[in-house]
């Protein structure tokens, strides 16, 4: 992996239902995201296969929002890594913090989804994130390297290449988030750097993509892609309309020339 490439997605959350999917997926068709960019989409499984067929030739990445980490079996509900390679996506969104505050996700299902999904070929986008009560206690950083530790535990050198980690705050998402201010942002990717070389090796030459989310808009986005540990972004809202998605992808084209050409 490339790493200079920044990497830019909006996750639709459970939003837009087939036909929407449909005609979003087709305005971004013809997109081209600026050189040096990664741009990818998690719509919701309903309309998974249909947007993956429709951008199957497009630069633009489709992802899933959530895994189970058997391949099949009497399991209610769920979708396997299998499943979601056969729709045709190469990525999934796991550990959310939206499915850890609600759905019962844990540090070690989030480490057997990472590890189904390298099996089947999938990108994992590892999501990790700090409440409002362990910023506020200051125990962001303890909070976060437990996450990161665990989530890629037991990974190879090949799987780290394969890996993706997201810090989102859980105070920053959703429509009464805050965005994390860009000096917060920077401080904390520094210790999660050493964190993730630690996880990979003294002597290892992978550079896990390090991502950022959380409230990222228009007014944002370049504040967060500057900064020189953060590999890409991850939108929320603020990416929803393709029009909109593609306005932020291109509006941080010079900041990932610079980075590219560094």
């Amino acid at each position: 992996m490339d790493q200079k490439t920044v990497w830019i997605g909006t996750n639709w959350k459970m939003n837009k239902g087939p036909a929407e999917a449909v005609a979003a997926a087709r305005a971004l068709a013809a997109f081209r995201p600026p050189e040096g960019v990664r741009a990818f989409v998690n719509p919701p499984f309903t309309s998974l296969k249909d947007v993956s067929a429709i951008l199957q030739d497009s630069p633009v990445i489709v992802g899933a929002q959530n895994m189970f980490w058997e391949d099949s079996g009497a399991w209610t509900g769920e979708i396997s890594a299998p499943m979601i390679a056969e729709c045709g996506a190469s990525m999934v969104v796991i550990g959310h913090s939206e499915r850890r505050q609600h759905f019962g996700e844990t540090d070690w299902t989030v480490n057997l989804k990472v590890r189904a999904a390298l099996k089947h070929g999938l990108r994992p986008l590892v999501c990790i994130g700090d409440t409002l009560d362990e910023f506020e206690f200051g125990v962001s950083q303890e909070t976060l390297a437990r996450q990161t530790k665990i989530a890629l535990h037991g990974l190879s050198q090949g799987d780290f290449a394969r890996v993706l980690v997201a810090y989102e705050p859980v105070w920053a998402i959703g429509s009464a988030g805050r965005p994390a201010e860009a000096p917060f942002v920077s401080q904390i990717h520094t210790k999660l750097r050493a964190v993730m070389q630690e996880i990979t090796g003294p002597d290892s030459t992978v550079r896990i993509p390090l991502l950022y989310g959380g409230s990222v808009s228009q007014a944002n986005i370049r504040d967060y892609v500057a900064l020189p540990d953060v590999d890409g972004v991850l939108i929320g809202r603020a990416g929803w309309e393709p029009a909109d998605f593609m306005k932020l992808v291109d509006s941080v084209s010079t900041l990932v020339s610079s980075k590219v050409n560094a």
